[in-house]
């Protein structure tokens, strides 16, 4: 295998200027150029991911932490980092927790993980970690951009979501429809987004009336399966409601499962709507009215954030992400409403 000494040799000039010509930096004579480009050709010269690291100073490789590698939620974010970087020149290395156990110390191994294959800079979207955690990276934070999670420690690299708007736009649309019977599918209450999501749900809905004190509410791991198993314990519980609100997109298809199973005729006889706006949502049988977080536009500018921070790039940040409803089948007017219009 030719390597960058058998380059200079062929093409009869110095290491340093064959250098030059490989990592793109430097100025070499248009002559010399030519020479070197043309040994590369004849030896089929390809240097090896450590001999550009070393030629460059930089990995060309971004990291991304994400808490667990499953469902429909991280895919298309990964998805959206990776070809922005293939555009870029750059790759994108993954390291993820398991989903269970200390997840803030999964969080902190898969950092660490990541820094010791040389990324040059990482995306991290958890919310277990805490100042002190990026604090301890020293020199080594100031080329981390959070996703979905604020630390006061490193405001400016942090592209936070509003959930708590998400909840009460929710909350809002079965309001406006008349819905005062309603049930809720919350998610982890470890995890700060969910909190935020349900606060605000609940907030919009006392402010319309409702004693929430009252609702049905479980509490389920955002997967299809948890909405299965909700929706079934909602339905052996007898509570009569007309709209149910998961907490994930998720989890609200596996309770479209569930009810399609036992006869529930949605929107019909209930009304569903979800969150995150995932292509879950727009693919299920009935198509899921659901909160449009930007998760696209948020993955987006932050990722420009950080090649702005690792490459010495102008890419163009904005910070004001619109969070909305997309109205679908799962969503109609509450039953009594129905009746009072006919």
């Amino acid at each position: 295998m030719a390597t960058i000494k058998d380059v200079a040799r062929l093409a009869g000039v110095g290491l340093g200027t064959a250098s030059r010509v490989v990592s793109g930096k430097g100025s070499v004579s248009p002559a010399t150029l030519e020479k070197v480009k043309k040994a590369i050709d004849e030896l089929g010269f390809r240097p090896s991911h450590a001999a550009r690291t070393l030629l460059t100073g930089t990995s060309q490789m971004i990291g991304v932490y994400i808490p667990v590698l499953s469902g429909t939620f991280y895919t298309p974010i990964l998805q959206i980092i990776d070809t922005e970087l293939r555009a870029a020149g750059l790759h994108m290395v993954v390291a993820f927790g398991v989903g269970l156990g200390d997840e803030r110390k999964q969080a902190n191994d898969g950092i660490k993980f990541l820094m010791e294959r040389g990324c040059d800079g990482l995306i991290v979207m958890t919310s277990a970690l805490l100042d002190e955690d990026i604090e301890a990276l020293g020199v080594q934070q100031g080329r981390i951009v959070v996703l979905n999670h604020s630390l006061s420690c490193i405001p400016e690299q942090c592209f936070p979501l509003d959930h708590k708007l998400g909840g009460r736009l929710a909350a809002r649309a079965l309001l406006d429809r008349k819905h005062r019977d309603i049930a809720v599918v919350a998610g982890p209450s470890r995890l700060a987004d969910n909190v935020a999501r349900i606060e605000g749900f609940m907030e919009e809905l006392q402010e319309g009336g409702i004693d929430t004190s009252r609702m049905w509410v479980a509490e389920s791991d955002f997967s299809p399966a948890g909405g299965w198993a909700a929706a079934k314990e909602l339905v052996e519980s007898g509570r009569r409601c007309t709209a149910l609100f998961c907490a994930n997109d998720e989890m609200a298809v596996g309770a479209l499962s569930y009810f399609q199973e036992a006869g529930i005729r949605v929107p019909h006889d209930l009304s569903v709507i979800a969150y995150d706006d995932t292509p879950s949502a727009e693919f299920s049988a009935p198509r899921l009215t659901t909160v449009h977080m930007p998760w696209r536009e948020m993955t987006m500018n932050g990722l420009s954030a950080l090649l702005n921070r690792c490459y010495d790039l102008r890419r163009t940040v904005t910070r004001s992400f619109p969070v909305t409803v997309t109205l679908r089948a799962s969503l109609a007017k509450a039953a009594s409403a129905r009746r009072k219009a006919a």
